[in-house]
């Protein structure tokens, strides 16, 4: 018995992955997801290019290798599993195809990055099966994490670090004086800027939460537990950061937590915090039981069959490889399609609205200030003056929407962070009468040493109205998609406010009411140009 044994060797996991069809389909996944690449590298390289250039994203360069490690972890438990090719990847593909269509035609360059990782992982399972795919599902899903996504979370962070900061002060017995993202206390100025709205250390924490989960627990609800710790310790830890720093400066006469030393106890209190979390996370761990493999191998007639059977399936592999290329190869040709003509160099120019209702044009410009919109064919601020009440009307026209130039893009803003005049001290939705309609605007309060201004905007596209950046992206892709006329403009109105900003706002309603014509009017014949 133990001669006939030893006459049965063991298979090593390379052995069984050969045995089982992945000599032809490895090969062939990686060469089919750099082809994919290839195909959608300037998507790609975008991501490479927020990686490099911002601190909050850096994590990106780890992902892809984090990935490949958790996969070869796999290996055994892949080496039982025998590849083949299934069609309703395809499905999945083509959707995801679909969506980085329409991103990339209306510039949201986020959700093509979205599709991308998507196509990626659409194209494993296209090429090997559903078993092998969800036996790597968390290494795949975890290439999401690539995605330099969550800068729309900065104003809502923003606002609940004052809204935490100021409390803990109030709690303290320090007085405090707050107008928006901005606070006085008796020891000095604080304003909660982006850098201190805690993305970072949100997205450095979900990102380690998710990994933490993974490799420590195999419950699902011991995973989502930690998960929703992950997302929540670091928005409270940050509040906590704030105060902190805000406290050390305070008791230190302004001496300290004002320069470098402002972020170094930052990341110190974070990494504390991080560490006291995955160490209380470390009491419910369960370790990880690896798969058995099997040992026995195959006898000469079973070789032969399995032989033929890897020709057959190795076939299949190409076949759909060469499936999944075609398919994606529509998606980047409907886009130059699509894109033809939108980077045409046009001179338009803009004339400013004809004054109405006793409304007078002014020669001069009331105060210093100027919206920042980036790529726009044609612009103009003009002032208006009414029983010496003064207003601004700024236009910002764009023809043939692209990368770069484009209405709705996180550049166009009314003012720049960290802006050496003025700050914003505060934003809110506001609903107006708009041609008989009710329309919702960005309502917006800019503060500098001796002016304060209210500010009104919106966008306009093809004559319909919203503040609403998706439903402006949404119209946006119908105008292109449907070959529509793919004019668009931001328009800005600005009053002087004193303490109170309801007179203010009336001026600002009976400007849009006398004066909406006239600015139509000067966007019409922008258009015909």
């Amino acid at each position: 018995m133990r001669d006939v044994a030893k006459t049965i060797p063991k298979s090593s996991p390379a052995q069984t992955l050969n045995a089982k069809g992945w000599r032809t389909s490895a090969p062939l996944v990686i060469g089919v997801l750099l082809a994919i690449l290839g195909l959608f590298w300037q998507t790609a390289q975008s991501m490479v290019d927020i990686w490099w250039r911002s601190e909050t994203f850096t994590h990106g360069f780890l992902i892809v290798p984090i990935s490949a490690w958790l996969i070869w972890n796999k290996r055994q438990t892949l080496a039982q599993i025998t590849p083949a090719p299934n069609r309703w990847g395809l499905l999945f593909l083509a959707g995801f195809s679909l969506l980085w269509l329409v991103a990339h035609t209306v510039d949201i360059l986020v959700i093509q990055q979205f599709a991308l990782v998507g196509m990626l992982i659409a194209a494993v399972w296209s090429l090997l099966g559903s078993q092998a795919t969800w036996a790597i599902a968390f290494p795949l899903g975890f290439l999401f994490f690539a995605v330099p996504v969550g800068e729309g979370l900065i104003p809502s962070m923003m606002n609940f670090t004052a809204d935490f900061t100021v409390k803990a002060l109030q709690l303290t017995g320090i007085p405090v004086y707050r107008e928006g993202t901005f606070f006085e206390i008796p020891s000095g100025h604080w304003s909660v800027v982006e850098g201190c709205s805690g993305l970072r250390y949100l997205i450095a924490s979900v990102t380690l939460g998710f990994l933490y989960a993974y490799l420590t627990y195999q419950t699902l609800w011991r995973r989502l537990v930690f998960i929703s710790l992950a997302l929540v310790v670091p928005v409270i830890a940050n509040g906590l950061r704030a105060y902190m720093i805000v406290m050390i400066a305070h008791l230190s006469d302004m001496k300290l937590a004002l320069g470098i030393d402002h972020y170094i106890y930052g990341w110190v209190f974070f990494g504390l915090v991080m560490v006291l979390l995955f160490w209380i996370g470390s009491f419910w761990r369960e370790d990880v039981h690896a798969s058995p493999v099997a040992t026995v191998g195959e006898t000469p007639a079973n070789s032969a069959m399995s032989n033929h059977s890897s020709e057959s399936s190795g076939k299949k592999a190409l076949v759909m490889g060469l499936a999944v290329l075609a398919l994606l190869s529509t998606g980047p040709l409907m886009a130059y399609f699509y894109q033809g003509g939108t980077a045409e160099s046009v001179k338009i120019s803009l004339k400013a609205p004809a004054p109405a209702n006793t409304w007078q044009i002014s020669a001069t410009p009331k105060w210093d200030w100027q919206p920042h919109y980036a790529g726009m064919n044609a612009q103009l601020q003009q002032t208006y003056t009414r029983n010496g009440q003064a207003a601004s009307i700024y236009l910002a026209y764009y023809r043939n929407q692209h990368q770069g130039a484009e209405l709705v893009n996180s550049q166009n803003v009314m003012i720049e962070q960290k802006h050496p005049v003025w700050s914003n001290v505060g934003e809110q939705a506001v609903t107006i009468p708009i041609n008989g309609h009710t329309v919702q605007i960005r309502q917006t309060k800019l503060h500098s040493p001796g002016t304060k201004l209210l500010i009104w905007d919106w966008y306009s596209l093809d004559g319909t109205y919203t503040s609403s950046s998706y439903v402006a992206k949404l119209l946006e892709a119908k105008s292109k998609l449907l070959g529509g006329q793919r004019n668009a403009a931001g328009i800005v109105l600005a009053t002087e406010y004193d303490d109170k900003t309801e007179p203010a706002a009336d001026v600002l309603r009976g400007l849009v009411a006398d004066m909406l014509p006239s600015i139509e009017a000067s966007l019409n014949d922008a258009a015909r140009q």
